[in-house]
């Protein structure tokens, strides 16, 4: 029987990048997000992933989408982003809240849901897509810088909780990736200023490419674990070292 890889935030970016490269991978993939439509058109181009609804920030939606799994071998917390960049003194606690209800009580709900059915499956990974943000804070990242913090401990705190069970806890964290709607969503669907945070920057990260960062992790041998890997572009440094051309 094929194991089965459960990605959340599956209907666009490194969500869809990750079904579709754990498909390839032989993985039984349950591609899981809110929008439906898209994930529809996923399922019927690539065997091996189906669709299902998903909203993360809804406990009643996360408990109907566990009990429809027969099994879960492979969880990938990936649902989560960014709204705005305004400094803490003037930030929108309603953008606070988003952030941290999608990328941290989003991320709690799944895998309290689906944390038994890791464990059942005698060899179960557990893989946090948390961010740099989450590592070092910056200037203008607030309230993101908050919630991925939190993500990352609550990934810490969990690997400590669940040693000797037979399950794996992965961060995969990445920086600087061009995706179709990252920063387009953070900066509330204006496209000149999500445009211009990759603007020079040669070969900025692509979705694949977290992506396969991903498959490496949840494919190696049982014994080994990748507590975290960071991963970047070349081109940047750190946050606020960038090589633009």
């Amino acid at each position: 029987m094929n194991r089965t890889a459960v990605v959340t935030g599956a209907s666009s970016g490194i969500g869809e990048a990750t079904a579709r490269r754990l498909a390839a991978e032989g993985f039984d993939v349950v591609a899981a997000a809110r929008r439906r439509d898209r994930l529809d058109r996923l399922a019927a181009e690539v065997p091996g992933i189906r669709a299902a609804t998903l909203d993360v920030t809804s406990q009643e939606s996360v408990d109907e989408f566990a009990a429809s799994l027969d099994r879960c071998d492979v969880l990938v917390n990936n649902a989560g982003g960014a709204v705005g960049l305004e400094p803490v003194a003037s930030g929108d606690t309603a953008d606070w809240q988003q952030m941290y209800d999608v990328n941290v009580l989003g991320t709690l709900r799944v895998t309290q849901a689906l944390l038994p059915r890791l464990i059942d499956s005698g060899d179960g990974v557990l893989l946090m897509l948390t961010s740099v943000a989450g590592l070092v804070s910056y200037e203008g990242g607030g309230g993101y810088n908050a919630a991925k913090h939190a993500q990352t401990s609550m990934t810490e705190v969990l690997r400590l909780e669940l040693v000797g069970k037979p399950i794996r806890i992965v961060e995969v964290a990445p920086g600087m990736v061009h995706t179709e709607e990252f920063s387009l969503n953070r900066f509330r669907g204006d496209s000149a200023a999500a445009d211009r945070v990759y603007q020079g920057v040669p070969d900025p990260l692509s979705a694949d490419d977290v992506a396969d960062a991903i498959s490496w992790c949840v494919t190696r041998p049982a014994h080994v674990n990748i507590d975290r890997l960071v991963i970047r572009p070349r081109a940047q440094a750190a946050q606020y070292k960038i090589h633009r051309v």
